[in-house]
């Protein structure tokens, strides 16, 4: 059943809420920021960009409210107040910080929300995730829920700046319990693929799940063997308001695959990394990448994780899928990783309806097509680093001008 106002939703309608019904939220106030809009800028197909607030807090340590509110809850673990107007102001690596967000919500008691850090936001390896009053968890937002949202910020690789109205972080609008079994991701998947390697539909043997969709690495890379990036230690400030400004080289050193295709990891680095396969996810379908499971190993593949829907996808089939960019850090001890060693999961929701707008050239989405790990916050090269090997169809990881 397709829905296509607002009046029509309830609990009988499960999935998650496209870019349409999201502006009828946000007329209704279920999404609202005060005496200020919600741009319209800010809906994207399967999400809303949320905004920061005027003011930050340095903060003692991260929390949850518990039973409490978050205003009661932080007033005794608050170092200093920031003030996040005009030019903004300076968060310095591994220190965490509080920021009110500029919008609120105020949910029917049969819709629920999630959140995450946006591509871009990860890809600078900030750590951030949303937190409510009286909750018991980061990042979920209960359903009927009504009041503010805050947002926990820690940067864990660069000494960052950001401002007032900058947009670190999505949000998402769920009724009921919209995931898709495994069964049904490899029905769809025979039937419309959502998984390619090297250009053609992912087999059955390849098309793993367990509760999601698996995802592996990419470590052949170029001639030159390179698979990647890991962040430099001691860099320059990074202003998160400045896209297309900052030098590569100031933040980012190239990753080099060792012999037998493989790559040690050195503990607490940052790394930027490609996935072997690429992923499409059509009109119908939400994803999110989830988190890796902490018994195959000490690894942390993800930082940002929804996936609109459009993502990889072109309605002529010019485009067979979209590779995702893995945040990968390995924690305690050094880790290996190996080329096709499966380290990540993507989920698929059902969408309420398709959204009127996709991922791609109808929001000039950054990272469709995308043969770089890194985000849009960086300039590209003049020129190709090198070229790919003969006979490797795969475009260029370091060559901007093979982007779709």
């Amino acid at each position: 059943m397709t829905v296509e106002h607002l009046e029509d939703l309830s609990e009988a309608t499960p999935g998650v809420l496209p870019n349409q019904l999201l502006s009828e939220a946000i007329a209704a106030g279920w999404i609202h920021a005060g005496e200020l809009r919600v741009p319209e800028e800010s809906v994207q197909p399967a999400s809303l960009d949320l905004r920061l607030g005027p003011t930050a807090y340095r903060i003692r340590c991260s929390f949850l409210p518990d039973d409490e509110s978050v205003d009661d809850k932080v007033s005794d673990l608050t170092i200093d107040k920031i003030d996040l107007r005009d030019d903004g102001a300076v968060l310095e690596a591994h220190k965490p910080y509080l920021i009110p967000l500029a919008e609120e919500v105020e949910l029917p008691p049969f819709v629920r929300a999630k959140a995450n850090p946006k591509s871009s936001t990860g890809r600078l390896d900030v750590f951030t995730r949303v937190i409510t009053d009286h909750s018991y968890r980061f990042d979920d937002i209960r359903a009927g829920y009504q009041g503010r949202l805050y947002l926990e910020v820690v940067p864990l690789s660069f000494t960052v700046r950001v401002r007032q109205g900058l947009s670190l972080n999505q949000l998402r609008l769920v009724i009921g319990q919209p995931r898709l079994s495994d069964d049904e991701l490899r029905e769809h998947h025979r039937r419309d693929p959502i998984l390619f390697r090297a250009g053609r539909p992912a087999t059955e043997a390849e098309f793993a799940t367990a509760d999601g969709l698996f995802l592996s690495l990419d470590l052949r890379g170029d001639e030159a063997q390179r698979v990647g990036h890991r962040a430099r230690v001691n860099t320059r400030l990074l202003d998160m308001a400045k896209v297309g400004s900052h030098r590569v080289e100031d933040y980012w050193e190239p990753v080099h695959r060792e012999p037998r295709d493989r790559l040690v990891l050195d503990p607490e680095r940052f790394y930027l990394l490609l996935s072997d396969e690429s992923v499409r996810v059509p009109p119908g379908l939400a994803s999110e990448m989830t988190a890796y499971d902490p018994t195959s190993g000490e690894l942390r593949t993800h930082y940002a994780g929804f996936f609109d829907p459009g993502f990889g996808f072109d309605p002529s089939g010019a485009l067979q899928g979209s590779r995702a960019a893995l945040e990968v850090r390995a924690h305690d001890v050094p880790f290996m990783i190996e080329h096709g060693q499966r380290v990540c999961k993507l989920t698929f929701d059902r969408m309420i309806s398709p959204p009127t707008k996709l991922y791609g050239g109808d929001i000039g989405s950054n990272y469709q097509g995308q043969i770089e790990t890194l985000g849009k916050h960086f300039q590209k090269p003049s020129r190709p680093a090198s070229a790919p090997p003969a006979g490797d169809d795969r475009p260029n990881l370091f060559d901007p001008d093979a982007s779709a």
